[in-house]
């Protein structure tokens, strides 16, 4: 039986606005030990944005944390799927565009994020990396 992203994913996504400072976005991410939020401009998806991205895209580069904000710093070419859609075609377009994370949008707005780590506990749990997905992190 085909499963759907709905099934799996993470629902109610943390969001923050386009110009929350790098260094907010940050600790909510630390507070709420996540690794991406999604960005948002009212109720509509704007970007993602990674941990990695944060430090890449602008602490890297000199920036001031407390002034940069997300907008600077987030991936806005999003590759999306619906909450209806077949895991298989999501897992796919993951590999297709090498992204870790998609975001589940449903008539425009925001509704889950779908992980690599999701996609791996569903289709193979003792995996190495099932394991990690779930592993608590290293602080």
């Amino acid at each position: 039986m085909p499963q759907h992203v709905r099934d799996i994913m993470t629902g109610a996504p943390v969001t923050v606005g386009p110009y929350t400072s790098v260094a907010e976005v940050a600790r909510v991410m630390r507070d709420r030990d996540l690794g991406s939020v999604l960005v948002t401009d009212g109720d509509r998806l704007r970007g993602l944005v990674t941990d990695r991205d944060l430090v890449v895209r602008s602490v890297a580069r000199g920036g001031d944390p407390e002034e940069t904000t997300v907008a600077d710093a987030c991936s806005e070419d999003l590759v999306t799927v619906g909450p209806d859609d077949d895991l298989d075609r999501a897992v796919r377009l993951m590999r297709e565009h090498a992204v870790r994370r998609v975001p589940v949008v449903e008539d425009g707005h925001p509704v889950g994020i779908l992980s690599l780590g999701d996609a791996a506990m569903e289709r193979d749990p003792d995996s190495a990396l099932g394991d990690i997905s779930v592993a608590r992190p290293n602080t």
